[in-house]
C-alpha cells in the first residue's frame, strides 16, 4: 500500500512503554502508520488538530486532562474516529462505555504488558478496529453535554412523548396473558444509540423490553446502571428464572445468550458463540417470536455483522414488526444493513425516529387486542 494511502493512526497513552507497544503493533501492519504520540489530553487534542489523523487510539486514564475530557472536546470541535484502548476490568467499565457515549467508535482490551504473549493476543483485534473505525464518517459531536449525566441530541425528559401512551391500556383477548415485546439488537455504536432511545421510553411502557448489545461479559452491568440513570423506565440486568413484566427493560448479559421461555421467563445460556456472537440476537428474536409472535416488535440498530438477520426473519413470519435504524444516523450500517438487504424489515428508521415507530406499532397491537384481532 502506498505511504499516502495509509491508515494514519494518533496514539494516546500516559504511559512511554504502553505508547512503545502500542506503536510496534500498529506499524508492523502495512496497512497502518503511526504518526503522533500523546501522553496526556491536552496534547491529544492538540495533535488531533495539527496532524488530523485518520484514527485516534485513546487511553482513558491520562494526567491533566483525561481521555474522557480529551473525547469530548475532539468530538465537538475536531470529530475524529476514536478507538478506545482500555482495560476490560470492571474498574474500566463505567469510564469506557462513558467514552463510547461521547462518540468514541469501539475499544480493545489495552494488553497488560509488552511480552509476546500479550501483545499477539491483542494485535489482531487492534489493527482490524483501526481499519474498521477509519472507515466511520464521523460527523458530530460528543453526545453528553455533562460528563456521565445529560446526553444532548435526544428527548429531554421533561417533555411529552409524540404519541401519548394510554394510561389505560386493554390487555389481550380473554384467556390471553401475553403482552408486546420490544426487542433492540445492537453492536458498534450501540450503547450511544441505546442511550438517546431508552430515555424516550416512558415508566408507564405496557411492553416489555429486552436489549441485546454485543458487550464484554464485565460490561453489561455498568451499562445496565448507566441506563437506568437516564431512563425513565425500569432498566436491569436479566437474572435466570425471572419472570418478565411490561414496564421494564432487561439488559442482556454479556456473558450469556438469552431466551424467552414458554412460560415468560428469562433464560440464560453462556454455551458457545452462535454464529460468532454471545449474546446472540437471533436466538432472543426467535423466543420472542415463539412467545409474542404478532404482539413482538425488533428493532436492529448500529453495528458490524450480520446477527440478527435470521431472527427478524422469525418474528416478521411470526407476525411480528420489524425496525431497522436508517444508515445516515448510523455509526456502522452492518447489522441493519444485512436485515434490510434480507428483505426482514417493515421499516427504516432515524434515530431519533426509532421509538415513534415502536411506539406506532405498539398502539396498533393492543388496538388489535382490544377488538380481538390478536
Amino acid at each position: 500500500m502506498d505511504q499516502e494511502k495509509k491508515i494514519r493512526v494518533l496514539i494516546a497513552d500516559d504511559s512511554a512503554f504502553m505508547r512503545k507497544v502500542l506503536h510496534s503493533i500498529i506499524n508492523a501492519d502495512p496497512q497502518l502508520e503511526v504518526v503522533g504520540e500523546a501522553r496526556d489530553g491536552k496534547a491529544t487534542v492538540a495533535q488531533a488538530e495539527a496532524l488530523r489523523p485518520d484514527v485516534i487510539t485513546m487511553d482513558i486514564n491520562m494526567p491533566g486532562m483525561d481521555g474522557l475530557q480529551a473525547t469530548e472536546l475532539i468530538m465537538s470541535s475536531n470529530p475524529r474516529p476514536i478507538l478506545i484502548v482500555s482495560s476490560e476490568s470492571r474498574e474500566g467499565a463505567e469510564v469506557t462505555l462513558k467514552a463510547l457515549e461521547l462518540g468514541a467508535i469501539d475499544f480493545v482490551a489495552k494488553p497488560s504488558s509488552g511480552i509476546d504473549l500479550d501483545m499477539n493476543s491483542v494485535r489482531d483485534e487492534l489493527c482490524r478496529k483501526i481499519k474498521t473505525v477509519s472507515k466511520v464518517r464521523v460527523v458530530r459531536t460528543a453526545t453528553r453535554t455533562k460528563l456521565g449525566h445529560e446526553v444532548a441530541n435526544s428527548t429531554p425528559r421533561s417533555e411529552p412523548n409524540t404519541i401519548p401512551t394510554p394510561k389505560n391500556v386493554v390487555t389481550p383477548r380473554p384467556g390471553n396473558t401475553k403482552f408486546p415485546f420490544v426487542v433492540i439488537a445492537a453492536s458498534t455504536g450501540g450503547p450511544a444509540a441505546l442511550m438517546r432511545i431508552i430515555p424516550e421510553f416512558p415508566a408507564d411502557f405496557q411492553a416489555a423490553v429486552i436489549l441485546v448489545q454485543h458487550i464484554p461479559p464485565s460490561f453489561s452491568s455498568q451499562f445496565s446502571q448507566q441506563l437506568a440513570e437516564v431512563a425513565k423506565l425500569k432498566i436491569k440486568e436479566a437474572e435466570a428464572g425471572e419472570i418478565i413484566v411490561p414496564g421494564t427493560a432487561y439488559v442482556c448479559p454479556g456473558s450469556h445468550h438469552m431466551r424467552v421461555s414458554q412460560t415468560g421467563r428469562v433464560t440464560l445460556d453462556d454455551g458457545p458463540r452462535i454464529n460468532g456472537y454471545r449474546p446472540c440476537a437471533d436466538v432472543t428474536f426467535e423466543t420472542v417470536a415463539e412467545y409474542a409472535g404478532p404482539m413482538s416488535v425488533g428493532v436492529v440498530l448500529t453495528g458490524m455483522g450480520g446477527d440478527a438477520v435470521r431472527g427478524a426473519q422469525v418474528l416478521r413470519s411470526a407476525g411480528g414488526y420489524v425496525i431497522a435504524q436508517d444508515e445516515a444516523s448510523s455509526v456502522i450500517f452492518g447489522m441493519n444493513a444485512e436485515v434490510i438487504k434480507a428483505g426482514a424489515v417493515d421499516q427504516i428508521a432515524s434515530l431519533e425516529s426509532i421509538y415513534a415507530a415502536v411506539e406506532k406499532r405498539f398502539l396498533f397491537v393492543m388496538g388489535a387486542a382490544k377488538v380481538g384481532a390478536l
